[in-house]
């Protein structure tokens, strides 16, 4: 692979932008030779421009930089294409989420219908986006945060299953800085077996290197004991974290993802959301209000600094290109078609476990034994409900995104799934196939 590098952020004008950034910049193991911002949303890629210019010429980078909204003019010759776009934008997100809290049911970004309604979007417009990048970077590698994964993940291994993709999240990195830091570790150290469905998972173990052991018994006992520490996290994120301690102390063998709320506990979240004001209300009112502020401090010249920071969620992103770059064959959580991966769950499923990245890509590593039957069963018939969700797009088949929603783990009969499923139609007639 060339010494320097050409990247393309697909979403620009995601909040998530200058942390990205700003994590390629310092990296000490890629050298960048451009930078391209492509959304199509023009106002919020401009936004970003303004300020991905201001820390270029702040910091005195040497890189070349380039706004567009233009395929061909972002994708021609780049090695890398970061993906985050968000179809429908937040306006959109701001629906899936209150929709089925009107029903009584979770309204979440990426689980429960709300997750769903994101994926037929999603589908559509992930899947336009890969193929400009076939047609004009064939051979760039595709770093994929746009959500929900596994049902993007499923969309494109059908339609384009050569696309060098890799798609990752970086929540298990969130549940992992949280815990060592309640209980001064230092994650650094660890070694992490985890497995399951992207945001549906559970880790098996722990191992610390400087403690050679696994300390995940330790770290459960001390969740139960002491709680973990919330301080600095808002507010919907603390709640998150604390429905996570009710999970270990009913559940209490393995560490679960804190998203299995929604499906273990729907009933708690439900009662503690407020159906008038959401996360996607939290987030236009703070980091889309965050951008504006600092465009118009940029622009009136009132800015000497910016509150923007490299960050985990760039940080993992650009360590898996840097693996690839240098063929390093480090460790990530990411998402991977199953094929073995987990013994006893069906093959084509689309799981998140711990896998390898080099210069030819992912390699999974093999639980090398059977997850227990409460864990399977829960994820199988998730993996059901997300395959199924596929299917409707490609058949344009009514009839199975209902059985879709019907089958979704968050939801307790077909009646309300029909309503919910029809409400969303009218809502995403813009965004979705037509169901027939």
């Amino acid at each position: 692979m060339k010494e320097k590098q050409i990247i393309t952020i697909a979403g620009g004008g995601s909040g998530y932008t200058p942390g990205i950034v700003l994590t390629m910049l310092e990296h000490e193991e890629l050298q960048i030779e451009e930078i391209r911002l492509y959304d199509n949303d023009v106002k919020k890629n401009e936004n970003m421009e303004v300020i991905i210019n201001f820390i270029l010429e702040k910091y005195n980078y040497d890189v070349n930089f380039l706004r567009t909204e233009n395929p061909e003019e972002a994708f021609s010759g780049v090695d890398f294409v970061f993906s985050q776009i968000r179809v429908g934008g937040m306006e959109m997100r701001e629906k899936d989420e209150k929709v089925p809290l009107k029903h009584g049911l979770v309204g979440q970004e990426t689980c429960g219908l709300g997750g769903f309604s994101y994926g037929l979007r999603s589908i559509r417009g992930f899947l336009e986006l890969v193929g400009y990048i076939q047609k004009y970077a064939p051979e760039a590698w595709i770093l994929n945060y746009t959500n929900p994964e596994t049902i993007i993940a499923e969309a494109v291994r059908r339609e384009y299953p050569e696309a060098k993709i890799v798609n990752a999240c970086d929540m298990t990195i969130g549940i992992e800085e949280i815990i060592s830091e309640s209980f001064n570790y230092d994650r650094k150290n660890w070694i992490p077996n985890y497995y399951g469905l992207n945001h549906f998972g559970w880790y098996e173990s722990i191992y610390d290197v400087e403690h050679d052991r696994d300390i995940m018994p330790e770290l459960i006992e001390l969740i139960k004991e002491k709680g973990l520490n919330v301080d600095g996290e808002e507010d919907s994120w603390a709640q998150t974290y604390r429905n996570m301690e009710t999970i270990i102390r009913y559940f209490p063998t393995y560490l679960p993802n804190n998203y299995l709320e929604y499906y273990l506990y729907p009933n708690l979240f439900v009662n503690q959301a407020n159906p008038e004001y959401t996360r996607a209300n939290e987030i236009m009112d703070g980091r889309l209000q965050k951008i504006e502020d600092t465009v118009h401090q940029i622009q009136n010249r009132q800015a000497d600094e910016i509150d923007y920071e490299s960050g985990g969620h760039g940080q993992y992103i650009v360590d898996i290109a840097a693996s690839i770059v240098h063929n390093k064959n480090d460790r990530f959580m990411l998402i991977v078609p199953n094929m073995g991966a987990i013994p006893n769950l069906r093959d084509d499923a689309v799981v998140e476990v711990p896998c390898y990245v080099s210069a030819k890509g992912v390699e999974p590593i093999s639980l090398r034994k059977n997850i227990p039957d409460f864990h399977k069963g829960l994820m199988e018939a998730q993996v059901a409900s997300e395959k199924l969700l596929v299917d409707a797009y490609f058949e344009q088949s009514y009839q199975k995104a209902f059985e879709a929603f019907t089958l979704n783990q968050t939801v307790p009969n077909a009646d309300v799934a029909k309503k919910v499923l029809d409400d969303f139609m009218e809502i995403n007639k813009d965004y979705w196939p037509e169901l027939k």
